[in-house]
């Protein structure tokens, strides 16, 4: 048996991450805040579908706060962790217009504290080797190319894309352009991820998603906003005068991608032929996990609008600050990797939201 460290465990993607840990056989410790950027009994249905109905024994909860130093200390000094999957943040592209320094204080200082965790346990357990001049490391890698302790699978965005034109985005693209905070903490995690990665050898990937939607959703994403109110004879804003595109991906597909990921480490790649003065890259990745197929705003609202029956009452607006027109996932990389690309069909999933939300709010 495993044990897997799994952060924003009461979370739209993180619950569902834990169930598929848990029905095969992991242990799984989860670490949730519990805040109230979103209506918190959400978050307790979804811990409740973790801890209780499906009858798993091997779930353990933590509520604390990423960016609380003493209880990530002591949490990675309590537990020996064989892989950690690292999925709270402050989300939201706008509520990042208003609430920058929640944006700093969980997606910068708690990445780092869960980055020092990480390392502190590869130290507990001596993994270190000792250089020419007698001085220790951890940045060491194994003689079959991989790192020693957890790997870490962490949540970046297709949002650090920002106003690229190149479609389908591909990871090889610049990413220096950020147009919000969010998009701007996403990017400075790989930043530290690679840093890490380089200096104390921890294997480690993160994962750009895109536009991920479903049962169990946040109150804060388009489909839940818009099925809220449709139901309730409410009109919806349509940003960019409708003209957006989304590579729409359905959170069963995403969590798919994350096991498989967790389960493939990255090994180190020799430097030849690059810009780079090390004999060996860093143990680190970045992945597109999207649908690779954008669709417009308009064909999402439709398939909310045909799944439940009801024409959405719309107010065409302007685009606004943060928003990118459009995404698009170039997935190859992932594909090569895993054997496993997102597939499922926009009007299946929305469906599958919509059958969800009548069912949970009656």
């Amino acid at each position: 048996m495993r044990k897997i460290l799994v952060t924003g465990a009461a979370g739209f993607i993180g619950h569902f991450v834990g169930e598929r840990l848990l029905a095969r056989g992991d242990a799984v410790v989860g670490l949730d805040n519990l805040n109230n950027y979103y209506d918190p009994t959400l978050k307790d249905a979804r811990l409740e579908r973790l801890a209780g109905c499906h009858g798993f024994a091997n779930f353990t909860f933590v509520k604390a706060s990423l960016e609380d130093q003493a209880a990530m200390h002591a949490l990675f000094d309590a537990h020996s962790f064989d892989g950690v999957v690292h999925l709270a943040a402050q989300a939201g592209v706008r509520y990042s217009l208003t609430h920058p320094h929640a944006y700093i204080d969980s997606n910068i200082t708690g990445f780092l504290n869960i980055l020092e965790g990480v390392r502190a346990q590869r130290e507990k357990l001596g993994l270190c080797i000792a250089s020419s001049s007698g001085e220790k490391s951890v940045g060491n890698i194994g003689s079959d190319g991989l790192g020693f302790g957890p790997h870490l699978v962490y949540a970046s965005s297709s949002s650090v894309y920002g106003g690229n034109k190149t479609l389908p985005f591909s990871e090889d693209q610049e990413v220096d352009r950020p147009v919000s905070l969010y998009a701007a903490t996403k990017k400075a995690n790989e930043l530290m991820g690679h840093t890490y990665s380089h200096l104390f050898g921890i294997p480690m990937t993160g994962l750009r998603f895109f536009t991920v939607y479903g049962p169990w959703g946040r109150p804060d994403m388009a489909a839940f906003k818009f099925v809220k109110a449709i139901l309730a004879g409410e009109t919806i804003e349509v940003y960019n005068h409708g003209k957006m595109q989304r590579d729409f991906t359905y959170v069963d597909d995403i969590v798919e991608g994350v096991i498989r990921v967790l389960d493939n480490p990255p090994a180190a790649e020799p430097t030849s032929g690059r810009d780079f003065a090390f004999e060996k890259l860093a143990l680190h990745r970045v992945l597109n996990i999207g649908n690779n197929h954008p669709e417009p705003l308009t064909e999402f609202i439709a398939a909310i609008e045909d799944a439940l029956g009801i024409k959405a009452k719309k107010k065409f607006m302007e685009m606004q600050p943060g928003d990118v027109p459009q995404t698009y996932a170039n997935t190859s990389a992932l594909q090569q990797l895993t054997g496993f690309a997102p597939y499922t069909p926009l009007r299946d999933g929305i469906k599958r939201f919509v059958d969800w939300y009548r069912s949970y709010y009656g």
